[in-house]
């Protein structure tokens, strides 16, 4: 009998922490960090974390005995799958007992590694000595009595997959985070294909956009966001995710269009750099390419990584941003505000946020703070976006072609609505917290 138990990832968005069991086989699929069960405790930077008991105490990370590095056990899973590099789903592999190998994405690991490059090392962020192993779409993996096939998917972060996997009571499907209206909807569609064919017994399902979805694709941001800009003759500021690579192409696209250039932070040219291995992604050069520039905060010290990127010869200031702002668009995320004091857009510059709204209290106390800065220098704001999620008109009609004995939402605030929504397309049933679900023919 297979068995499964979810530590995360069940009415809410992400936390993703499931347990498959086979026969003597223990795999986890992604193991990722809770943002709501995290902020019911610490409010970073003011109250953090100081060490992996208070975690384990409050049950942010779940009561795994031989799965961590702190508690000196022999490990007691044989793999751990990620289907991508979005904190909600890989966040705690940092924690993992070095034994225990993580598979995931080629794509996905290097953006693991570039992201912990540019963090300081402490325990909730390192993640060396893991044991990736990396893999394509065609991939066959056997984990002991388990076989899984990856297959990419669209999402708004690239080296996204999801599963097919085959356990000894049927095929079982996991989408991780998937949609149809990016930039490579051919991808989901290969994995819906495969799923079809080995006629599951379960389907996991990500279900993000029950509730809010907005039909946008990456085209028609493309569309509104070269309206703004080519509209203003002043900075135009953006903020959208470093790993967005769809966004980031749509951004330096405009710029090159608009005879601007787009001012990135050091991070995210680091990230880049590391991503210009993958052919296939056609990242744009941050080294070299004549509309990207990369902005330099001022500090006492940098990093290593930093100091590698500052020798190049596009690195500016924010003077030298100051002076140019009709030809800039600025990328700058709620925690480099600050950096307009120096920059002082001038009256007629725009902001236009690319990234999801705020979806919880918390989150919308942040984003007031936000809209203050951009009250204070008389900046309006444009929220021009393409969720990663797939819509639930098309969800509906997956779920109908490749027709899985038993669908479970998960990642999703409103499982209940999801199952009335489904109706007759599939039987449906809501999993809990923590408690033992039984899969037999």
């Amino acid at each position: 009998m297979v068995k499964l138990r979810f530590y995360g990832g069940v009415g809410e968005i992400g936390g993703n922490k499931i347990l498959l069991e086979d026969r003597d086989t223990r795999i986890l699929l992604d193991f990722g960090m809770s943002f709501a069960e995290r902020r019911r405790f610490y409010s970073d930077p003011w109250l953090s974390p100081r060490n992996e008991n208070e975690l384990l105490e409050l049950g942010i990370l779940p009561d795994l005995e031989g799965v961590y590095r702190f508690d000196e056990k022999e490990a007691t899973l044989d793999a751990v799958m990620l289907s991508h590099s979005h904190a909600d789903h890989a966040m705690y592999i940092s924690f993992l007992n070095r034994k225990i190998p993580v598979y995931c994405g080629e794509t996905t690991r290097t953006i693991l590694e570039g992201l912990a490059e540019t963090r300081s090392r402490r325990f909730e962020t390192d993640i060396s000595g893991l044991g990736f192993q990396t893999f394509r779409t065609g991939t066959k993996i056997r984990v002991r009595d388990i076989e899984v096939e990856p297959y990419h998917v669209d999402h708004s972060t690239p080296g996204a997959y999801g599963y097919v996997i085959h356990t000894s009571e049927g095929a079982i499907i996991y989408t991780g985070d998937f949609r149809t209206h990016g930039s490579k909807p051919h991808l989901t569609e290969d994995f819906v294909e495969a799923s079809k064919k080995v006629r599951p017994i379960l389907m996991m399902s990500e279900a993000t956009n029950i509730v809010g979805g907005d039909i946008a694709d990456e085209s028609e941001v493309k569309t509104k966001v070269g309206k703004i800009v080519d509209g203003s003759n002043k900075l135009v500021l953006a903020d959208f995710s470093y790993t967005d690579v769809d966004r980031l192409r749509t951004f330096h696209e405009i710029a090159k269009r608009s005879d601007r250039v787009l001012a990135i932070s050091l991070k995210q040219a680091h990230l880049l750099c590391k991503l210009r291995s993958d052919k296939k992604l056609m990242i744009p050069d941050a080294t070299a390419d004549r509309n990207i520039v990369v902005y330099r905060r001022k500090k006492k010290k940098y990093f290593d990584w930093e100091e590698n990127l500052l020798r190049l010869e596009n690195v500016k200031e924010a003077s030298e941003v100051r002076r140019q702002q009709n030809r800039t668009i600025f990328v700058c995320s709620f925690s480099n505000m600050g950096e307009l004091v120096e920059i002082k857009p001038e009256p007629g510059s725009n902001f236009i946020l690319s990234t999801s709204e705020p979806f919880n209290e918390e989150r919308e106390i942040e984003f007031d703070k936000f809209k203050n800065w951009l009250d204070h220098f008389g900046l309006p704001m444009y929220h021009i976006h393409c969720s990663g999620h797939i819509m639930p008109n098309e969800l509906k009609q997956i779920i109908s072609q490749i027709h899985p004995q038993t669908v479970l939402p998960i990642h999703t605030e409103h499982p209940t609505l999801f199952a009335k929504f489904m109706g007759k397309v599939a039987k449906v049933e809501l999993p809990e917290r923590l408690r033992p679900y039984h899969i037999s023919r």
